[in-house]
């Protein structure tokens, strides 16, 4: 980057120089300086080695040259005496462990109002966080690869198997993606160092973790697929009746594949009534259930409630659209001085509240895979409430899905199955590879497509995936899908209900017709989307609608049990629904989408023109409910709907006008459906509605060819997906997902967007002031009080994720994270006195004779980024997108003529690409 300096570091050998003890605190500090008359001047006397060595390349070069850095095997150890005992939670528990089912995030950790508590309170540690039990370290210390070999590899690393570990990564923050990288690069050559058998052996089970890791979530995922379909199947269609034998068989299980019979009973036929009374008696049963599936389903999805303090830059974290937008500006931008009490008037403010187990999951998990840290979202309370809410939603007969909250509960899964092996559960840039290919297992058993299910974490929600992760994925969907068939649930051998087989093949002249469908998908689903975003502005600002989410449960359940029950096609389960649109006719169908003549064709389009009218506006209204729901399903029965009355329209105009020489030959032959069959329409614009709503291509093309298995029908589904997001890009550029990212204030950096810049860096870099630097300029040692105000400040910006330079003499030679600093000083014995050593004065230093026992707490240079990502001011800002986008950077530094000159934090550069999107200069 702009501004390093030469590269001078003395060989590896220099590590068995044994050079004067590094002053343990303030007052050693003192008397090594008065010892010494040769380093009187901190700045200019060093020895030439130890001069050049105060700024090493990288992070990992300070981490070999200091050996008192704190390793997660001992934070237990060192933890206040005041933690309390009943708290474990970090990133990698269930972070839903509050007994009364309810987190409240009361203030920032660590801060203002949280500090006079307990300061210890921000560092909780689950049971598992020492890594001295984990089944990899067991196994490395049974096979001999610990810490005893010999003086000469210890001397090459004495950093250990976990050499550049620092803290676990706090609620709401960003991945270091560089530090975990470095962190990984360290453990596999320490790994590979050793080349015996059991060196080699090691080796080998390092290697198959992620194989075997896969595997199980792929059959975890599969059994919970399983699980939530024949609960579901079996309680569905209790709105309507039950069996007589037994009451948990739904109708065609009871009948043995029929329609009807004396076995199956509805509920006024159990009460024994007869004439204009038996149908109004199941209407109001049906109304009654759907109410109380849905009221039952929100019930338990609002067991995760979650509280945010409010000087978290968030505005919501679910699916409801309803967000209120945060200012765009605050006082530090405009130049405004610092008011010290802005955390305490943030604390007092009203937090937001967000359900986790709410909506599909869809947008959060893309968030997260992009390295935002949200605790709980991927834990285990959320997957058992959203694995149960979903079965009572599906149940109720709402407009709604299951296939978005598979890709949610499939990637809990792979959050928690990471916790069986260290490296995936103390790396989140490791773990981060593991979740994309839980969420493609997701997508895989919800369509019976392990290629689409590949194709959809790499299109959609991965942001972060490396050739070796394309395999593991489509290894995790194979398993996953292979198990769900084993397990058969719908009895048929079928993944998923919604699969067809097409025998006839399409028509040269129906290509215009499939462009057509193409176009009016796409616009459809664009419509959809402002739709959406309509509605939660309007109805969902209702102050009763926004404090109790229950109440619009209940309504929208209410307006689907009246609507619905009078057409046979929206009380149909929505996977139902599609397999009746898609399907061919046959001689034994009994869908009623099968006309015998002309005439029949036209009540079939009047019906089916009800029956989308009607699934539009449920759709519509049920899409940010606070229920487990999913978009992708409802979204294609509305295409679907539509596509079968285009199909049925063409096929009418073909038996009206048998003789046009455009479709004469296939006129003659018997049948309707000898020239058009109209579930290939309805499927055809099927995905190219789910396309103009989620603007998936290439994926929904493949997941459409599995579906159907027909290699002829591979050019109708790819052109009208093609043409689908060339319409919907044109009416609304956003998917559903973007709205969700915008509306959220998700800290989101589309890797794939490429914006087109007319500024540098210098235009959005925030101007340097006292509070956000630390100066060394004077002297190294810097009061902890002085320290806690500037960590204070971060998190009143809601920069908990942010990071303090350190200058001397304004040019920079560090930066300390924050949240290492908050952890750095909730060490401190005595904070309000202690005076902290920011910047290394001494050489290098024994790794035998100094060891983590000894290390003295207001030492705070084991926790500084010697080597910060700095670029120059006038670099161009293509470059910096780069940076932010590849590298995964938090924050970059930002010099003038080689001093420093401010810094630029992630988020920042994130609100000034969604400015250019407003702005139109994108």
């Amino acid at each position: 980057m702009a501004n390093k300096r030469p590269t001078r570091y003395p060989p590896p050998t220099y590590f068995a120089i044994t050079p004067p003890p590094m002053p343990r605190s303030a007052q050693s500090h003192r008397g090594f300086l008065m010892a010494d008359e040769d380093d009187e001047d901190d700045e200019t006397t060093f020895p030439p080695i130890a001069a050049d060595l105060a700024t090493p390349t990288s992070p990992a070069t300070t981490r070999r040259l200091h050996s008192t850095r704190t390793s997660d095997l001992d934070l237990r150890s060192r933890l206040p005496s005041r933690l309390p005992s009943r708290l474990h939670i970090d990133e990698h528990s269930n972070l839903l462990a509050f007994s009364d089912g309810m987190r409240n995030y009361t203030s920032a950790p660590n801060t203002a109002a949280h500090q006079r508590s307990s300061r210890a309170s921000s560092i909780l540690l689950s049971k598992n966080h020492n890594r001295s039990g984990s089944l990899g370290v067991r196994l490395a210390t049974a096979l001999g690869f610990d810490r005893a070999r010999g003086e000469a590899g210890l001397a090459e690393s004495k950093v250990s198997l976990f050499t550049d570990e620092r803290l676990w990564y706090d609620q709401f923050t960003s991945t270091d993606w560089v530090h975990d990288s470095i962190a990984d690069a360290y453990r596999l050559r320490n790994l590979k160092s050793r080349k015996d058998l059991r060196g080699r052996l090691y080796a080998w089970f390092d290697g198959a973790q992620g194989w075997v890791l896969v595997a199980i979530i792929g059959i975890i995922t599969a059994s919970l697929a399983y699980f939530i379909t024949i609960t579901e199947t079996a309680i569905f269609e209790l709105k309507e009746g039950s069996c007589t034998g037994n009451w948990t068989l739904n109708r065609k299980k009871c009948c043995f594949g029929k329609e009807n019979c004396s076995a199956w009973q509805s509920w006024s036929q159990r009460m024994g009534l007869v004439g204009p009374e038996q149908q109004w008696t199941d209407f109001m049963v049906y109304v009654a259930f759907v109410i109380f599936f849905a009221i039952a389903s929100c019930l338990i999805t609002l067991l995760t409630r979650t509280e945010i303090p409010s000087n978290y830059s968030l505005t919501t974290l679910d699916e409801n659209l309803a967000a209120d937008p945060k200012p765009t500006g605050s006082s530090e931008d405009k130049g405004a001085a610092v008011d010290h009490t802005s955390y305490d008037h943030a604390h007092g403010a009203p937090g937001t509240v967000y359900y986790p187990a709410a909506g599909s999951g869809v947008a959060e998990v893309k968030v997260i895979l992009s390295g935002f840290v949200v605790h709980g979202y991927l834990g285990f309370k959320t997957l058992v409430v959203k694995t149960l809410a979903v079965i009572l939603s599906l149940a109720s007969g709402m407009s709604l899905g299951k296939e978005g909250p598979y890709v949610h509960i499939a990637t809990c899964v792979g959050n928690i199955a990471c916790r069986l092996f260290s490296k995936y559960n103390h790396n989140d840039g490791k773990r981060r590879e593991v979740l994309s290919a839980a969420a493609a297992s997701g997508v895989g058993v919800a369509f019976g497509a392990p290629i689409g299910g590949v194709l959809f974490s790499l299109e959609e929600v991965s942001y972060y995936f490396p050739p070796k992760t394309l395999f593991r994925t489509f290894f995790c969907c194979i398993v996953a899908s292979l198990s769900l068939k084993f397990l058969n649930p719908y009895g048929t051998g079928k993944i998923v209900i919604f699969e067809v087989r097409y025998i006839t093949d399409w028509q040269f002249f129906e290509i215009f017709v499939f462009i057509l469908l193409g176009a009016l998908s796409g616009a459809l689903g664009a419509f959809f989307i402002k739709a959406c975003a309509i509605w939660a502005r309007t109805f969902r600002k209702i102050p009763a609608i926004k404090r109790w989410p229950v109440l619009e449960v209940a309504l929208v359940a209410l307006v689907t049990g009246l609507i619905s029950f009078w057409n046979r096609y929206t009380k149909l389960a929505v996977t139902e629904l599609l397999f009746d649109l898609a399907s061919p006719c046959k001689v034994d169908t009994s869908s009623g989408l099968c006309p015998n003549d002309g005439a029949e064709i036209l009540d079939i389009i009047r019906y089916l023109g009800i029956a989308f009218v009607i699934k539009s506006l449920l759709t519509t209204i049920t899409f940010g409910i606070k229920v487990p729901a999913g978009i992708y399903v409802p979204s294609m029965v509305v295409g679907g709907l539509l596509g079968r009355i285009v199909g049925h329209a063409v096929q009418y105009l073909v038996h009206t006008h048998p003789d046009a020489s455009i479709w004469s030959q296939c006129a003659a032959k018997e049948g309707l459906e000898s020239c058009v069959t109209p579930g290939v329409y309805a499927l055809v614009a099927a995905g190219a509605t789910m396309c103009g709503v989620t603007r998936l291509s290439v994926t929904l093309a493949v997941i459409l060819f599995e579906l159907t298995g027909s290699l002829d029908h591979v050019l109708p589904f790819s052109l009208a997906v093609l043409v689908a997001k060339w319409t919907a890009d044109a009416i609304e550029p956003q998917s559903i997902y973007d709205l969700l990212t915008e509306m959220n204030s998700y800290p989101l950096l589309d890797n794939k967007l490429r914006p087109i810049f007319t500024t540098e860096l210098g235009d959005i870099t925030p101007p340097g002031r006292s509070h956000r630097v630390i100066d060394i300029s004077n002297s190294p040692l810097v009061p902890a009080p002085i320290l806690r105000r500037k960590l204070e400040h971060l998190h009143s910006v809601g920069e908990v994720d942010g990071g303090l330079p350190v200058v001397r003499n304004n040019v920079l030679v560090g930066l300390i994270p924050a949240p290492d600093l908050e952890f750095a000083l909730d060490k401190l014995n005595d904070e309000e006195t202690s005076l902290c050593l920011m910047v290394q004065t001494g050489t290098w230093h024994d790794t035998e004779e100094n060891d983590d026992h000894n290390h003295d707490p207001t030492d705070f240079t084991p926790f500084i980024d010697p080597a910060p990502v700095s670029l120059d001011i006038h670099s161009p800002m293509d470059l910096v997108f780069q940076c932010f986008v590849k590298l995964g950077l938090r924050y970059i530094c930002v010099l003038r003529d080689g001093h420093y000159a401010g810094l630029v934090h992630k988020k920042t550069f994130v609100k000034y690409i969604k400015e250019l999107e407003h702005t139109g200069e994108t």
